[in-house]
């Protein structure tokens, strides 16, 4: 793994941080948390697109395309995006993609 590629995961992992330092001062309904949240998943899709295919395809259970697509969708269709959607990324989704993130960095760790 490049020292490029493990940037970008620390930078998901540093995201999904703060993702959970956010939650933790408060509710999604807070206009602030959300927003806080929002950008941080903004960031999280970033990092991810600029991970290359055969990296993320050693974690074929997690939807990295549909991670990058999300970054798109909060980015650019902010209007759309309901509070319904980020709540579940956060409790059903981040908790996965963080395992996923901490074994690559595993990986990378022993090269």
């Amino acid at each position: 793994m490049s020292r490029h590629q493990r940037q970008r995961l620390l930078d998901v992992q540093a995201a999904l941080d703060a993702i959970e330092a956010h939650v933790d001062r408060g509710d999604l309904s807070d206009g602030l948390i959300f927003d806080a949240v929002r950008v941080r998943l903004i960031e999280i899709g970033e990092a991810v697109k600029a991970l290359p295919r055969e990296l993320v395809d050693t974690e074929p259970g997690l939807p990295w395309m549909e991670i990058a697509r999300m970054r798109d969708q909060l980015a650019h269709r902010y209007f759309d995006t309901t509070h319904a959607i980020v709540a579940s990324t956060v409790t059903h989704d981040l908790p996965q993609l963080g395992q996923a993130v901490a074994r690559l960095l595993d990986v990378a760790g022993g090269q």
